[in-house]
């Protein structure tokens, strides 16, 4: 093989496995003071006291009217919350939690004689997705592009209040 054969070959190889970049992103910018999220209209805006630094368009619950019920009824919650874990290894590329559930929806699902679920996590989208899916295709996660939740994963850090809104 000739030498610039090996050559090109090396700069194939490096760019293909350069292509999927470090998800791991930095971020020097203001805090993220709040989340909202506006489920009607899909928005959720990363905000800096009144400031929207970031917004971004979401897919939710297969099932998004209403507040989450109960473990698989598809809903997203509605209400405040915080985000309180996140997931390096995600099978949606990376994840952030959201604390739910809190008392009052534990007592509301228990109520009904159910489960209210939980790992509830803003995410990407990740290897399995399939470009004509549904809009709302989650089990009450609230779903981003890939190259967003590594934004988001950088900004948004545990102890960050996340509103609801319906």
């Amino acid at each position: 093989m000739s030498v610039l054969r090996i050559f090109l070959l090396g700069l194939v190889l490096f760019g293909v496995a350069g292509c999927g970049g470090d998800k791991f992103r930095t971020y020097d910018g203001p805090d993220v003071t709040q989340v909202l999220l506006y489920k009607g209209e899909r928005k959720l805006l990363l905000l800096n006291g009144q400031t929207v630094l970031e917004q971004y368009d979401v897919g939710l619950g297969f099932a998004p009217q209403g507040h989450k019920q109960f473990e698989g009824d598809g809903r997203t919650p509605e209400g405040n919350y915080l985000i309180d874990k996140r997931n390096p290894n995600s099978q949606y590329h990376l994840s952030v939690g959201i604390s739910y559930p809190n008392p009052v929806d534990v007592a509301r699902a228990a109520a009904m004689g159910k489960d209210p679920g939980g790992d509830i996590f803003i995410h990407g989208r990740g290897p399995t997705y399939k470009k004509d899916a549904a809009r709302d295709w989650t089990w009450g996660c609230i779903a981003v592009k890939d190259r967003e939740i590594e934004e988001i994963y950088a900004m948004v850090t545990d102890g960050t209040p996340i509103s609801i809104f319906p």
